[in-house]
């Protein structure tokens, strides 16, 4: 368990000038001949987040389809300089010049009222999309890793596109399973579990959606057997990422007890790396729960210890430095578990808000390992982790395997290529007149 190969190392970002548009790289072939044919559609790969933890669930297919399919007209679309840099320095230089670049921007009126409510909604991520109904109007089809791009069609009018949906995790959460998923034309998910629960709602159906892994894992499969040193010493590292949500994350009820804790430890070292968008708004609302809360600042008494670490949002935390690297995870209603579990380890579950979590789907990931409900049981659970773990790890492995379904061809190449025969096709309209199963 406390195996310590490789350091972390910083990513650099290369430079993010927009790319001109050009024909595919000399030497590049054209597409198999059993591919389709997809002439010269128009296909952005839109990133329009505040955060950058999407990116990796999308960005592994620009390479892929390029280069199975260099007759498409393929563009990236983002909303920060930030996401542009991290998919540019991922993107191979052989196919950087044939991907266009086109940044979206907000009015400048929108840009005035942003200043004051990115702290607390997500404002920005519907005004972009407002502000850039000339641009996304000009594509066929769009690749996104989230829901708030269906208000095209929900809100905006442009019926003619056809929006193709990533995900950006595969968890549990009934929000990732909302009525919006219809607007759809086109699903990829990761596993089984997210077919049935689906298909269960009535969300989507056949010839709809295609299951294709997980693509975020296709860069990090190498390192599974080299996990990074987070620390320079042997004890275990927990990684405690908890939620934003502000019902169910464990961080605004127990969070502080939490890095206590561990600060008056001398048996681990902690990775405090909470989900991204707690730390990029002060106010957390939901409206599925009807909770508000307010987000202080971590004390800076935690940033003192020398086996304490404290990241709220580099790209360690999206990147799957600190879920490969940790040996324990600690946490409640994140996806990530799912990423922590490509290497079967024990995991603790937070709970809160006093949730009746068995047999409720929104808690799948709950059977996983351990559910605490104070802090004060907290370290008597850590002390018998690992020997409890072997108990936990078969139902780890069985669930993992229905949740993103790894095969010898990458993850981001069954992608393209679901996307690249769903185009081809046409495509089944969109689900939006679909009665949706509750």
């Amino acid at each position: 368990m406390h195996d310590r190969d490789s350091e972390v190392l910083a990513p650099g970002p290369e430079g993010n000038a927009r790319a001109a548009e050009s024909e595919a790289p000399a030497g590049e072939t054209a597409a198999d001949s059993h591919a389709p044919s997809l002439g010269s559609l128009a296909v952005g790969f839109l990133f329009n987040h505040e955060a950058l933890h999407q990116v990796g669930h999308a960005a592994p297919l620009i390479a892929e389809l390029r280069r199975s399919h260099p007759e498409l007209d393929i563009s990236v679309l983002t909303s920060s300089d930030e996401q542009t840099a991290l998919i540019r320095s991922n993107l191979p230089a052989d196919l950087s010049p044939s991907v266009s670049f086109i940044p979206l921007r907000l009015s400048s009126a929108a840009e005035r009222i942003n200043r004051v409510a990115r702290y607390v909604a997500p404002f920005k991520r519907v005004a972009i999309l407002r502000s850039n109904l000339d641009i996304l109007g000009h594509f066929d089809a769009l690749i996104v890793p989230e829901s708030t791009t269906t208000t095209l069609k929900s809100r905006f009018g442009l019926d003619h596109l056809k929006l193709i949906y990533t995900h950006h995790g595969a968890g549990d959460r009934s929000v990732a399973f909302g009525d919006e998923l219809k607007h759809f034309d086109f699903i990829l998910m990761s596993g089984s579990k997210v077919r049935d629960r689906l298909l269960s709602l009535g969300l989507i159906e056949e010839g709809g959606y295609a299951i294709v892994g997980y693509p975020k894992f296709d860069n990090v499969l190498e390192r599974v057997a080299h996990p990074p040193r987070l620390f320079r010493n042997d004890k275990p590292t927990v990684l405690y990422n908890p939620h934003f949500e502000p019902r169910l994350s464990s961080f605004f009820t127990m969070g502080l007890q939490v890095l206590d804790l561990f600060a008056a430890s001398r048996d681990y070292n902690l990775v405090f790396a909470p989900h991204v968008m707690l730390g990029k708004r002060r106010i957390h609302a939901s409206l599925e729960h009807f909770r508000v809360r307010f987000r202080h600042d971590v004390p800076e008494k935690y940033f003192r210890h020398s086996h304490i670490r404290i990241d709220m949002g580099s790209e360690s935390c999206v990147d799957m430095t600190y879920t490969l690297g940790a040996h324990i995870y600690l946490g409640d209603a994140s996806s990530q578990v799912y990423e922590f579990l490509l290497r079967p380890r024990p995991c603790i579950f937070l709970n809160s808000h006093r949730a009746q979590w068995v047999d409720n789907p929104d808690y799948l990931h709950w059977r996983l390992g351990p559910v605490v409900d104070d802090v004060s049981q907290l370290a008597g659970v850590l002390a018998k982790a690992e020997a409890d773990h072997v108990s936990y790890q078969p139902v780890q492995e069985a669930l993992f395997a229905k949740t993103i379904e790894i095969s010898d061809v990458p993850s981001s190449r069954r992608a393209a290529d679901a996307v690249a025969r769903f185009l081809a096709q046409g495509g089944p309209a969109s689900n939006a007149g679909r009665e949706v199963a509750r």
